[in-house]
């Protein structure tokens, strides 16, 4: 039997997450085609990937028509909140997601939609903790866009794929605490790598809850490794 493959569009792929993401990606016997939408090249060749450059994400002209053959979209582009007041951290995390989100609901509703969030994301919408209020508010409101499918991926520590270009520079001074987390917070620490296998898992073959926690990452991995 012919092994399902499906179009996937990525983004915030010169990102450590989104870089990872996109390995996976190109080195998946389920994908068959990569568009990674994005502010700057990647710097990768492949016969599978095709890359559309927008320097911005708040002006989509043009962007209906470009997206419409595409099953699924794993949106990999974030900032951090670290000295961000609310309103700039909305602006740049639930305006523009939503924003890109709309786009690719309204050219096509039959694809799914993964999102990067993040452990301890709030989904009340009403907690203390600034950042958590808002990507529960992103998550919230893609699920209300009318996808196939909405996933709200929800990683805890990330250990990097070795070999990427957008690695974080201080992870190479705590790549050593890896081993530790496993053991100390399992259900918190996970590789990007699972991630990546975890969101394809999602993208291809579908999940029975949209909220995806660290733990169900690891199984999401774990299924996509014993189909190969």
């Amino acid at each position: 039997m012919e092994k399902v493959k499906i179009k996937i569009i990525i983004t915030g792929a010169t990102g450590m997450v989104g870089e990872g993401v996109l390995h996976e990606a190109l080195n998946s016997i389920y994908i068959e085609e990569v568009l990674v939408i994005g502010r700057k090249p990647t710097g990768y060749i492949h016969p599978k990937l095709k890359e559309y450059q927008m320097v911005d994400f708040y002006k989509l002209e043009g962007l209906l028509d470009l997206v419409r053959e595409y099953d699924a979209c794993l949106f990999c582009l974030g900032v951090s909140s670290i000295g961000m007041k609310e309103d700039e951290f909305t602006l740049k995390t639930h305006t523009l997601t939503i924003g890109f989100a709309t786009i690719l609901a309204k050219s096509n509703p039959n694809m799914t939609f993964s999102y990067i969030s993040g452990s301890a994301t709030d989904s009340s919408e009403k907690g203390s903790v600034m950042w958590a209020r808002v990507k529960g508010r992103t998550e919230n409101d893609l699920a209300k866009l009318g996808f196939k499918n909405t996933y709200a991926f929800r990683p805890g520590y990330l250990q990097p794929t070795v070999g990427m270009k957008n690695t974080l520079s201080y992870y190479n001074y705590i790549d050593w605490i890896y081993p530790f987390f496993k053991v100390i917070i399992p259900n918190h620490t996970s590789r990007l790598s699972e991630l990546g296998k975890a969101m394809i898992e999602c993208a291809v073959f579908g999940h029975h809850t949209n909220i995806i926690e660290v733990k169900d990452i690891l199984a999401l991995a774990q299924q996509m490794n014993e189909r190969a």
